[in-house]
């Protein structure tokens, strides 16, 4: 028997952090998943919220209870405990999703000198909820002057984000872009509905300010055979009820709320057309990407876009729907009448094997391999 013992590697541990409840994330749940595939030790935490129901993954997770959910207090007591959290956690690798969660990443770092990567989901000092609130918006855009020309391993979710991090921070920005996982599924659920003889149009996402949700609820009144149906949840949601009270649309809108992504992936392929309809309310919204693009594409629905860059570039290189030309309701309405009638299947089966998570996994190790 040798007297020598062969050393294991030493198993890098990554400590991920967001302010949401973890069930909801597909891209920081892809992400995890393709750390942990590759070898490295991952820690997801994020906030419990008090309607936080059980889950699970492969990798390990933490909820933290906190005493404030929403606001200023929200975010103030979430970082601190999460500074804390993370200084007296063993770890390699801190990766800090959005600027919400930078701060104590940061810190912790350069206290302990380990590597920060920051997965930046969209602009965040540049959201349409922060437009009427300078004093907040000064807030993140001091804190993401101070931090971002400092840091060293960075990706995004599209390349416009990325040239305007590079511009005005003079940081690389990687870019990973929200692809779907390949699903080569046949299971189709369902609606409790009845759809019989009816086009259905989908929106499936954040129900919150500058989405287009009400410039497509007004153009259903001249869509007599379509169904409008919004999965979702968020800060207008209410609001968005009230009117489609008002305008006797009952019928042809349906609210389903907040769907788990399991069930979602059965429910898109159901539609007709996916629409991502977001106005141009400042940088962060213009140079969107959402994932729910790729979401239709993948469940090989067509899609119908805002003339914004970043959604415009897909819908152009791939064929798979039109740009939306006019957002009057009536005239949006014609549109979309003449785009049901087209074909995009095959467009959307070579976007379908080309849009995917599978095929950037190795950029995203790479990131993780090469760090600085």
């Amino acid at each position: 028997m040798s007297l020598y013992c062969s050393k294991q590697p030493i198993l890098e541990k990554i400590i991920v952090s967001v302010t949401n409840d973890l069930t909801t994330d597909q891209r920081v749940d892809k992400v995890c998943n393709t750390l942990y595939n590759g070898g490295y030790e991952v820690l997801l935490i994020g906030k419990k919220h008090k309607n936080s129901k059980p889950f699970h993954r492969n990798y390990a997770t933490k909820r933290i209870k906190l005493l404030f959910q929403k606001g200023v207090l929200f975010y103030a007591e979430f970082n601190l405990r999460l500074f804390f959290f993370l200084l007296f956690s063993k770890k390699t690798i801190l990766l800090a999703n959005d600027l919400d969660t930078l701060m104590p990443n940061y810190l912790v770092g350069k206290l302990q000198r380990k590597k920060v990567v920051f997965d930046s989901h969209e602009l965040f000092s540049e959201i349409p909820e922060l437009v009427h609130r300078p004093f907040v918006k000064k807030i993140w855009t001091l804190l993401e002057n101070w931090i971002l020309p400092n840091l060293k391993n960075a990706y995004t979710v599209c390349d416009s984000i990325a040239l305007y991090y590079a511009k005005k921070h003079t940081t690389k920005f990687n870019v990973i872009r929200n692809l779907p996982m390949y699903k080569n599924s046949n299971r189709v659920g369902e609606f409790l509905f009845d759809t019989s003889e009816k086009k259905v149009i989908l929106y499936q996402g954040a129900v919150n300010v500058g989405r287009g949700l009400e410039l497509m609820i007004d153009s259903m009144t001249f869509l007599p055979n379509c169904i409008f149906v919004i999965i979702g949840t968020g800060d207008i949601f209410k609001e968005l009820e009230a009117w489609i009270k008002k305008k006797n649309l009952g019928n042809q809108i349906k609210l389903l709320g907040q769907i788990s992504p399991q069930k979602l992936h059965t429910i898109t392929p159901l539609a007709h057309l996916g629409v991502s309809l977001e106005e141009d309310l400042g940088l962060n919204y213009r140079f969107a990407l959402p994932n729910k693009i790729f979401d239709y594409i993948q469940a090989e629905v067509p899609v119908l876009v805002s003339d914004l860059p970043e959604m415009k570039k897909i819908v152009m290189d791939f064929k798979v729907g039109e740009i939306v030309s006019n957002r009057t309701p009536k005239i949006l309405a014609k549109q979309i009448e003449k785009l049901l009638e087209k074909n995009f299947s095959i467009a959307l089966k070579v976007a379908k094997n080309d849009l995917i998570w599978e095929h950037q996994e190795r950029d995203l190790r790479a990131i993780f391999e090469n760090l600085k």
